[in-house]
């Protein structure tokens, strides 16, 4: 596949990859004073399932107005993922172990990614089911932490480690308070950004 093609493959999945963090609220915070990434990642892992609703904001240059997404999310650990979209329009991403599956028209259209195959989406896919299993080590594989703040308002910032995911995706940065996830943002290398707030479900 050439790199022009990978990129297309990328950048047409990234806003339905855009997920999982907000659906974690896990066990109490640490106590004052010795906060820090490992208590982030155990809390975060503390969640085995959960679901969410979602608004995503999408600012492109092409666009005179940020493009709206809202629907639901689904998080069941270790490694299942879905993103429910209702509007604008019906579709359904799921990402469970090594596959990514995208599904539109009610199920008519369906496409299947092996992970393998698109490493950019694989680091991409990590840089969320790392977070949620709270696996440090593999997010580090992938991205250097950048962790500000402390319990009540913290700030987590991925930086893609690899070039050509760095030449698509300058950052991620997921921001809560204590052991709730509120917004993530995804700053791409060509300008473009988005922002999702999440609310999980009682």
């Amino acid at each position: 596949m050439t790199s022009g093609s990978k990129r297309s493959a990328l950048v047409a999945v990234l806003p339905c990859l855009i997920l999982g963090y907000g659906l974690c609220q896990g066990a109490a915070s640490a106590a004052a004073g010795t906060w820090d990434i490992e208590h982030l990642m155990a809390s975060l892992a503390a969640v085995k399932t959960a679901r969410a609703h979602f608004v995503e904001r999408k600012y492109m240059s092409v666009l005179k107005d940020p493009l709206e997404i809202s629907g639901t999310l689904v998080y069941a650990a270790p490694s299942h993922l879905e993103k429910n979209t209702e509007t604008p329009k019906s579709e359904r991403l799921v990402v469970d172990e090594d596959r990514l599956i995208f599904e539109r028209n009610a199920g008519r259209e369906r496409r299947t990614l092996s992970l393998a195959d698109y490493p950019e989406i694989w680091a991409f896919v990590e840089s969320i089911r790392a977070t949620l299993a709270g696996d440090t080590a593999t997010l580090e594989h992938f991205y250097r932490l950048e962790l500000s703040g402390n319990a009540v308002r913290w700030r987590l910032q991925l930086v893609p480690l690899d070039e050509k995911m760095h030449a698509l995706v300058a950052s991620v940065t997921i921001s809560g308070s204590n052991d709730t996830i509120e917004t993530i943002e995804i700053q791409e290398a060509d300008g473009d950004h988005s922002v999702m707030t999440v609310q999980r479900d009682p």
